[in-house]
């Protein structure tokens, strides 16, 4: 057993005989229990030919297990009041619970049922599979999404991130009930699953809870699956797609590290100070000062393999050239002139400020820790992130803007005309 002081809140980590990782963190102040049962079985552990499998298996696992239908399933939750729901990301797979302390055995009992024991109903995958298709048609039409699967698949190539969750019409299509009790038999299993409680219970309670549920789950003699990803090569092109859109989006994007590399941190603290908030650089001055952007921000994903950093607008189409002149100015201006420590320091100062607020209720404490540790960071990274923060300098953020914000991956979406002038200036 592990335990972790982290901000006054006491984490005891402790891992079961058959390879399950609980983490508990107890707090009295209200009678809840929020949980996460985090597996090892995200988006990227799918092939290219079945993108939109985890997907769709967050959707259908809840559908009906061996001695539960689908309404016995959402009955059960709502005689209790309780919440459950069920999420795939790229790098995890995640079942979320939240309900008084006294019914939490049971809405645990219920979790089990659903992980372990699946049917994934033949009607339910296919109303799962129509609604999906739907979901990506609607994606289809949203210029933002257009340009951010251009610029995406561009910077990752065939690597598992080059893909949309959702999958393709073409992948979805193609999922059968199989599929699912094949990725499920294959991932699925105690070695690979982190349950994270917060809330009115004690590490013994919760630990007791757990093994009733889970206790005679085996882990089976087969290793445990593995995630290879390709390397990237940095190949950057410009993708421009025309669409009758009332306004253009412009995205220019660029390979950033992982979240164990060394300039994670400075990236971090680059991102917050471009595109965090009314106070930001990229909307004080493409927006307030030069009315250039509907909307202008930046985003930098934490990820387990290469991440990307993206800054983008959208804007009149008529300023679509300019937009995109605006927006690599500001990338260039943080490789040639170190932040001033004004600057750096309320980018730390909003950086640590937000993530505080994002570890307030039970159901953020356990999503938060559970997510570092399916991800290999371990609960610790929560204080070491934030002594990193606090260590950053000028030169580092200088340092690191240097090494990343070399040549651009573009994407931009708009009206044929914009484009036209676009490519004539």
């Amino acid at each position: 057993m592990t335990t972790q002081q982290l901000q006054n809140q006491a984490i005891q980590r402790t891992v079961l005989s058959n390879g399950i990782t609980i983490l508990v963190a107890e707090n009295p102040v209200a009678d809840i229990i929020a949980a996460r049962l985090f597996i090892r079985a995200g988006s990227s552990w799918e092939a290219s030919t079945q993108a939109g499998l985890a997907h769709l298996l967050s959707n259908v696992i809840t559908k009906g297990t061996e001695k539960l239908s689908s309404f016995e399933i959402g009955d059960r939750v709502e005689s209790l009041g309780a919440s459950l729901s069920t999420d795939a990301a790229g790098d995890y797979f995640v079942l979320s619970l939240k309900t008084v302390t006294a019914d939490m055995p049971s809405m645990l009992e219920l979790a089990g049922q659903i992980l372990r024991f699946p049917t994934f109903p033949e009607m339910e995958v296919e109303l799962e599979q129509r609604l999906t298709l739907q979901g990506i048609r609607s994606q289809q039409e949203q210029p933002f999404t257009i340009a951010f699967d251009k610029l995406r698949q561009a910077m990752y190539q065939n690597h598992p991130y080059a893909m949309s969750a959702l999958g393709t019409q073409e992948t979805v299509t193609n999922l059968r009930q199989e599929d699912l009790q094949e990725f499920h038999q294959t991932h699925f299993r105690p070695d690979n699953v982190v349950i994270s409680l917060a809330g009115r219970v004690s590490e013994k309670d919760a630990i007791a809870m757990i093994e009733e549920v889970f206790g005679d789950w085996q882990k089976p003699t087969t290793p445990l699956p593995t995630l290879n990803f390709p390397d990237l090569v940095s190949q950057p092109y410009p993708t421009m797609t025309a669409k009758q859109t009332q306004q253009s989006i412009v995205m220019l994007g660029y390979l950033a590290p992982a979240v164990r590399e060394a300039d994670y941190t400075a990236l971090k603290l680059l991102s917050t100070y471009l595109g965090n908030g009314l106070s930001s650089r990229l909307f004080v001055e493409l927006r307030e000062k030069r009315g250039l952007a509907y909307d202008v921000s930046a985003f930098y994903p934490t990820r387990q393999d290469v991440a990307q950093f993206v800054v983008y607008m959208g804007t009149a189409p008529e300023n679509t050239a300019i937009a995109r002149e605006g927006l690599q100015t500001e990338i260039d201006l943080l490789c040639s002139a170190e932040l001033s420590n004004e600057a750096l320091q309320t980018a730390k100062n909003k950086l640590l400020g937000q993530y505080a607020l994002g570890k307030q209720t039970n159901a953020q404490i356990a999503q938060v820790y559970g997510w570092y540790e399916i991800i290999g960071l371990g609960i610790e990274f929560d204080t070491k992130f934030q002594q990193q923060v606090s260590e950053v300098t000028t030169e580092d953020t200088l340092r690191a803007a240097n090494r990343y914000f070399t040549n651009p991956y573009i994407s931009i979406v708009g009206p044929e005309t914009a484009l036209n002038d676009l490519a004539k200036s």
